[in-house]
């Protein structure tokens, strides 16, 4: 008998994964790798494509050109455009100096209009205590002005300017008599104190259009002038009480109506009178006469 021929046999394979295998099914199966490959790896493969497009400067310019035409065209649609500036509350002389400060083109886009910036260009004028800008429906640039009011005329070395209240200075004047109506202060340091010069002229308001003005004497106090170069010497504290006392005595004694050049009140208690130079020299003479009877 021959033997049997058995033929090879195949070898039967696994139905079980590898562990490599599971382990890439597990994976897979994960929330976080299954978010990974639907929105992960097409967001790195297109911003890889961008940016190798991006990185031609040809193409970086022509983007830019198109941004930019693309601004310009919504920036200078007409209902964004500036084509008038209206000035509210300032005069005729400050509203020109502030059109020179605002050197517009017209028609001009609101978004290239910087307000703050213009608005600190219009503080810089003098005249000017506040100011506001808007831009009002209409394409119309509102600027609305709060200006100085002078109440005094201060002569200094050099110049006759008006201040404010605060000293500010508003403008400068040629003559006097340009803004004869406000009073007068003169002195070195008059402009940093005219709320105490105000306070000393409205006291010396009874004495009416005798009053000159009044000046800072050493810039530590002052003196009242009148006309007919009368001077009232007032002290360094206490200024309007030693000028009340004066104006008292003249109500009663008309002391200011006498041949006396100046008045001193520096002294606490302790006034002193000076007579003019006519008044002197009479006093003088009439000393001189020989007495009666000798």
């Amino acid at each position: 008998m021959q033997p049997l021929n058995h033929s090879p046999q195949t070898p039967r394979l696994d139905p079980a994964p590898s562990r490599w295998s599971w382990r890439l099914q597990r994976l897979m199966l994960t929330p976080v790798f299954r978010f990974g490959l639907r929105v992960g790896l097409p967001f790195v493969l297109t911003f890889g494509i961008g940016l190798n497009y991006l990185s031609n400067p040809v193409r970086q310019d022509a983007i830019s050109d198109v941004i930019a035409n693309t601004r310009a065209s919504i920036q200078e649609r007409p209902e964004f455009m500036v084509s008038l500036l209206a000035i509210d509350g300032a005069g005729t002389d400050l509203a020109e100096d502030i059109r020179r400060n605002l050197p517009i083109d017209f028609p001009v886009s609101s978004f290239d209009l910087d307000l703050e910036q213009m608005r600190e260009a219009i503080m810089l004028l003098s005249p000017v205590a506040e100011a506001s800008l808007r831009i009002r429906p209409g394409g119309v640039l509102q600027v609305d002005v709060v200006p100085r009011v002078p109440v005094a005329v201060w002569r200094s070395h050099t110049s006759l300017s008006l201040l404010d209240a605060s000293g500010a200075h508003v403008a400068h004047v040629s003559f006097r008599s340009d803004r004869a109506e406000l009073p007068l202060i003169a002195g070195e340091g008059a402009n940093e104190h005219v709320d105490e010069a105000m306070e000393l002229i409205r006291t010396a308001q009874p004495l009416g259009k005798r009053l000159r003005g009044v000046v800072r004497m050493g810039a530590r106090r002052w003196d009242v002038v009148l006309d007919r170069d009368q001077r009232i010497l007032l002290p360094t504290t206490g200024a309007v009480t030693a000028l009340e006392h004066v104006i008292a005595l003249e109500g009663a004694q008309d002391v200011l109506s006498r041949d006396i050049a100046r008045i001193d009140m520096r002294l606490y208690g302790r006034p002193t009178v000076k007579m003019n130079n006519d008044a002197t020299q009479e006093l003088w003479r009439i000393r001189q006469l020989p007495e009666s009877g000798q």
